[in-house]
């Protein structure tokens, strides 16, 4: 574990900002980089519709779940993230707004769901912080939770942000829509690019 990790319960997770003290910097921050730009972005590539059972990975104070459940009030929107700071802010955030979200501390390779009940997975610039031996667990579950048919709506840092080990810069693409395969997700796709403050990023879509 480095020293920019914590740990929920017994396992390490790397909180949004890097470090707990910062989180409080993490809605200004994002606003000011551009994020909920993005977030309206990917809710548009995801053909929401009311009714859905919508969840977000890694929903961080729960701007994206936020942001769906402002779109669609008849659906119901859940987030999970392992930090404890990020989903009691998240939680709260939704109650002053009165939008029914819910929110639950959770990791992405144990969703608290069960088999396919899930109409929509999304994620929001958190893929390149779960490590590459998490991926797959990640995955399956993802996977075990979306409803036949159900889609998987990903954006996530591209290049230098986004790598691992010794991966050259700008390929981060290729590795993701492989590792979506190996999970036994269908019609796999890169489905559009565009950049903020922080840098480039990515959309993917599969299906499962």
């Amino acid at each position: 574990m480095t020293a920019d990790q914590h740990t929920a319960g017994d396992r390490p997770y790397l909180p949004p900002m890097g470090r707990r003290w910062l989180l409080p910097l993490y809605d200004p921050l994002t606003r000011l980089a551009g994020v909920s730009r993005v977030h309206d972005d990917l809710a548009g590539r995801a053909d929401l519709r009311p009714g859905q059972r919508i969840l977000e990975i890694g929903c961080g104070t729960g701007n994206l779940a936020l942001t769906v459940a402002r779109r669609l009030p008849d659906a119901e929107v859940i987030g999970i993230d392992p930090d404890r700071g990020s989903v009691r802010r998240a939680a709260r955030k939704a109650r002053r707004a009165g939008l029914p979200v819910r929110v639950e501390r959770a990791y992405a390779d144990d969703l608290p769901l069960p088999d396919a009940s899930i109409d929509r997975v999304l994620s929001s610039f958190m893929w390149h912080h779960v490590g590459d031996d998490e991926k797959p667990g990640a995955l399956r579950e993802i996977r075990r939770v979306l409803r036949p048919g159900g889609e998987l709506h990903l954006v996530d840092m591209a290049g230098d942000h986004a790598r691992h080990g010794r991966r050259p810069a700008g390929d981060h693409a290729g590795p993701v829509l492989d590792s979506l395969r190996a999970a036994g997700l269908t019609e796999v796709a890169m489905t559009g690019r565009g950049r903020v403050r922080a840098g480039a990023y990515t959309f993917y879509r599969a299906v499962r």
